[in-house]
This record gives structure tokens, sequence and C-alpha cells, in this order.
């Protein structure tokens, strides 16, 4: 879908994107604050967010109660969410065109003027209560957290964090929102037909009642590597891992292309290196690779699910195959192969409003940075096979990284993984 992109930025401190998607039956709204669980007041009370976030589509202004403004909101099959993550707290709501401007008042109130009552915080309390215990039970989901602590974020596991939700008051919640939902600290993504409504649209947020206050900085943290470490979970069939690696700086761009498209050539197709591999030989059901940038830091992490009778073959394909691209062993035909899949998935990327907003949102929402959605293409192209070996060479040389696992299994099991892994790391 054709769409143009505007940075519009308030006379309140907000900022963010107008995408007038001509022709559009549906407006997706998104408006993020740095709101999430690291900038709770203290580990005390870290659940705070999460729960704030929970209450977020209840009572307000003018509405005695969620099932009251559940109601109004969903009456013409409108759409909304909410969610937390570290750092992030994100309101989101499609809609059909026609009520617009109906359902951005009442994000409006649930933004800026909840009415946070006991008998909705004791319920969401249980809710969110319920949620990180339902996490317990995916494997996928323990690790994470947990390989972040390992090489050095100041987070809490789940297990962790369960205790904080019963310390969370009425006034924590106040203050969390009072503190952190400012116009400074917002910033928003519209798209939808625009035309003729921008500045109608402009005059709303321009509107909303929240104090100036200050666009808070994201927390930095020393990262460092770790030993190799088992969950223990007696009930775990097989082994759950995460070999994640680490460099303490953001990667270009033109970097984290090529670290895709790397990550696609070892595990995103059936004829993949290592996921294709593991399949063909019958060692693995499951194995992913990603990379993702931060403002201070990047890591590239190699997940999966093995039986234990097959880890030890399987380990042994990936640490061959990762030997493979840092000798710079990577074929012509494979890269355009990746460049073809991903000039599919972009032309396929572009077909809802929801999907031109979410082109656009998680980068923008991080540092402000607007991407260019026609240049895609060009990008693409750009990927060389110097760049895929020399960016993966960075994570090798920098040298931090952890292997964690669930598992039943004894750790011996894992620091002889661990040690096939380490023999990539030593001097060449």
């Amino acid at each position: 879908m054709n769409h143009t992109v505007e940075e519009i930025r308030l006379k309140n401190g907000a900022r963010g994107l107008f995408i007038d998607v001509p022709g559009a039956t549906v407006m997706s709204m998104q408006f993020q604050f740095r709101a999430g669980s690291r900038y709770a007041k203290s580990k005390d009370i870290e659940q705070v967010a999460h729960i704030m976030e929970h209450m977020a589509f209840g009572a307000n202004a003018r509405f005695k109660s969620e099932h009251e403004f559940e109601a109004e909101f969903t009456k013409n099959g409108a759409l909304r969410n909410a969610y937390t993550t570290d750092f992030w707290m994100v309101y989101e709501a499609d809609c059909a065109d026609f009520e617009w401007d109906r359902i951005l008042e009442l994000e409006r109130l649930a933004i800026c003027q909840p009415r946070f009552n006991e008998p909705e915080l004791q319920a969401e309390k249980g809710n969110v209560r319920s949620e990180l215990t339902n996490y317990l039970n995916d494997h996928h989901r323990i690790l994470w957290p947990r390989v972040q602590q390992l090489v050095g974020e100041d987070v809490l596991t789940y297990r962790q964090s369960l205790p904080t939700i019963s310390t969370v008051s009425l006034a924590d919640i106040r203050e969390h929102h009072k503190r952190t939902h400012t116009t400074r600290n917002m910033r928003f993504v519209i798209a939808g037909k625009l035309k003729g409504r921008k500045s109608e649209i402009k005059r709303a947020l321009e509107g909303f009642e929240l104090p100036l206050g200050e666009r808070f900085d994201v927390p930095r943290d020393e990262l460092h590597s770790a030993a190799p470490t088992v969950i223990r979970r007696k009930d775990a069939s097989n082994l759950t891992f995460d070999w994640s690696m680490v460099i303490p700086r953001e990667l270009t761009d033109e970097e984290l292309d090529a670290m895709h498209y790397l990550n696609h050539i070892l595990t995103g197709t059936m004829s993949s290196r290592i996921f294709g591999a593991a399949r063909q030989k019958g060692l693995a059901y499951s194995v992913t690779a990603y990379a993702g940038g931060g403002l201070y830091d990047s890591a590239w992490d190699i997940v999966g699910q093995v039986n234990h009778e097959t880890v030890n073959d399987l380990f042994e394909i990936i640490t061959r195959e990762i030997r493979c691209v840092l000798d710079g062993k990577i074929t012509d035909e494979e890269i355009n192969a990746a460049k073809s899949f991903y000039l599919g998935r972009y032309q396929m990327g572009a077909q809802t409003v929801s999907q031109i907003s979410g082109f656009y949102t998680g980068r923008y929402f991080a540092d402000d940075f607007i991407k260019d959605y026609d240049k895609i293409p060009e990008m693409i192209q750009k990927v060389s096979k110097e760049m895929m070996i020399t960016t993966a060479r960075s994570f090798i040389e920098h040298n931090t990284w952890v292997l964690a696992a669930v598992s039943s299994g004894e750790r011996q099991e894992l620091v002889d993984l661990n040690d096939k892994l380490a023999t990539l790391f030593e001097p060449r």
C-alpha cells in the first residue's frame, strides 16, 4: 500500500509520525512512553509498570469501570491493547475509518485521565500473577530474562518478579503514571487516511492533559560473559537452549541487515545450514537465529529445543557452520537466495495499515529514527558477504557470551556443549 510519512513535533514536547495511507479503511494508533519495568522507582515494586498497563483501559474520567469502557471502545469492532517491556509501555488501537476520532478520544481518556481504584488493582494483580506463573511453564520464556541477567542486564526473572506484585500499592501505580506519562516522554504513530485530518489530529494530541516532564534516558548496563547455566526443571523432557553473544555497541543498519540475512542462511528455511541440516538428520524440530541492536549493545542469539540423545550432534553442526562463516565460506547463491526471500517479504509486508505502522514503530520508538520504506530494496541489494563475515567475527572477537538452558539433565551436559562453542573463540 502506498503511503507517505511525516514527523510531527507538538508544542507540548511530544513527537510522532503521521503515516498517510490513501484510501485506507482502517486507522491504527500507537502511543509509547519510556515507562517499562526498568523505570520502577525500586526493584521491590518491579511489576508496577506491568500492573499499570493491565489497568490502562480501566476506570477513567468518563467510565466507572473497565467493563463499561471496554463496551464503549469495542462497540463498532475496534481493537485495543497495551503492552510493557523492560523499557516501554505502549497503548495501541485499530479501528474503522469512520470512528477514528471517537477512538482517539477514548485513547486520550485511558492515557491522560485514568481513575485507578483498589478493586481493579487487586483484580489486575491477580491477572499479572497468573500471567507470570503461566510463563514459568514456557521454557523459552524462562530463558529470556535469565540470559539477560547472566550477561549483566539489570532485570528480574519471572520467579523473582512474582513476589513484587503483592508490594505494589495504589499510590505506587499513581506515582509511576505521573512520573512517566508526560508529553516529552511520549511518542506516537498514527496511520490511516489522514488527508484533511492532520490539523484536527494534531490539535487533539496537543490537548493531552499530561505534565511536560522529560524524555527518560535508556539505562545502560555493563555486559560480561557467564558460565554455562542450567535452569533445572524436573518436567523438562528435552533441552531448551539459548546461546547469546553480545557486543557493547549498536549495530549499524547495514550490519543488522547483514546479520538478518546471515541468520536466514543459517536457520531460516528447511534448506538452511543449521536448522535445515538438523531437520534432515532428525536431530531437532526447532532452531532459530536472530540478531538485535539496542542503543548501547547488540546481541546475536541461536536458540532451540533438542532431545538429549541428539544434542551433541546438533551442536557439532552449529559449531561447524559458525566456523565456516568465520572462515568466509558463504556462497553467492546463498546470499542471492536470502536477498530474494527478504525482497518478497518486503513486498508482502505492506498489505495492511497495521503492517505499515509496524514497519516504523519499533525503530522510531527506540531512538526517534525514521526508516525509509522505499529504500529497502536498495538496502537489500547492498548487503554483502564481507559485511556478514565482518559482523559475525565482531561478536566472536569481543568474546562476551553465555550458553544457558532449561533441562532436567546434568549440568555437565551443558558444560560439554559450552566447550564445543568455546573453540570458536580461541585465537586463530
